[in-house]
């Protein structure tokens, strides 16, 4: 649904660190959402826009980008969802990617924006979303790690299980980043290492 609704002044922000593997290396990408909510009384049910900017998302990933968008609306239940959310990326270069990969993150972000808190600086996640909150495995989580330290990120969360896949050596990767990598099993636990809040129940 496409409205032109008017932001309003009192506009919430967050910006969302999004960590993918590319074909072309194995450097990763690093992406940013730009996630803005306008607090508009209409349209009512709340409304989600993608804008694309720079980054174009496959089928995939904007359908994790809705299952991430409904669950945070269902754990926010003491908020009030009008108005418009707009999803704009950010990327250094026209990026074009798809994956579930980013769910995870998408769901802490579009919580915190709901919430008004915000995500802490130098942490970032990896990792599917499930509509049960759980965080499902991902593939290249070493290119994403290098993505991350790349642009100063000294945390990185990724899914339970995954950190001592023997397709890779985690441990020494993180060692020779001097990054962090922890494991996270749901979303929760996620947006609490993220933005030091909690969610509520449906």
């Amino acid at each position: 649904m496409v409205t032109n609704v008017p932001w309003a002044s009192a506009e919430s922000v967050v910006e969302v660190p999004m960590l993918a593997a590319i074909h072309a290396n194995n450097l990763g990408a690093f992406e940013v959402l730009l996630l803005r909510w306008d607090h508009q009384p209409s349209p009512s049910p709340i409304v989600l826009q993608w804008q694309g900017g720079n980054i174009k998302q496959g089928p995939t990933n904007l359908g994790s980008m809705i299952t991430a968008f409904q669950y945070a609306i269902e754990h926010t239940p003491t908020i009030d969802h009008t108005g418009t959310v707009r999803v704009i990326g950010i990327a250094y270069a026209a990026t074009g990617t798809d994956g579930p990969s980013a769910g995870g993150v998408m769901t802490v972000g579009f919580a915190a924006l709901l919430k008004g808190d915000r995500i802490r600086r130098g942490i970032a996640l990896t990792g599917t979303i499930s509509k049960d909150g759980s965080i499902g495995p991902v593939g290249g989580i070493p290119d994403k790690i290098r993505a991350a330290a790349r642009e100063g990120y000294r945390t990185i969360l990724i899914p339970q299980g995954q950190h001592d896949d023997p397709r890779w050596n985690l441990a020494r990767l993180a060692w020779e980043l001097n990054v962090e990598v922890k494991e996270v099993s749901t979303v929760e636990e996620a947006y609490h290492l993220m933005t030091g809040g909690t969610l509520e129940s449906p």
